[in-house]
């Protein structure tokens, strides 16, 4: 395991420019991969919508 000491300026940098590497596509499925790990996160908000617009993974 390596640890790496950066100020919050160089690793947003450092992100951003791994991101733009990443093809068109790629980028569309590292946004939906985030989307689906953000489910775990815990919220107090609560929602009463429905029939919304809902994206279906499936476990591998």
């Amino acid at each position: 395991m390596e640890m790496n000491f950066r100020t919050k300026e160089e690793s947003k940098k450092l992100q951003e420019a791994e991101f733009l590497a990443l093809s068109g596509a790629e980028r569309v499925f590292a946004f939906f991969r985030l989307c689906y790990e953000m489910r775990d996160f815990p919220s107090q908000e609560t929602s009463d919508k429905k029939d919304n617009f809902i994206i279906h993974f499936k476990n591998r």
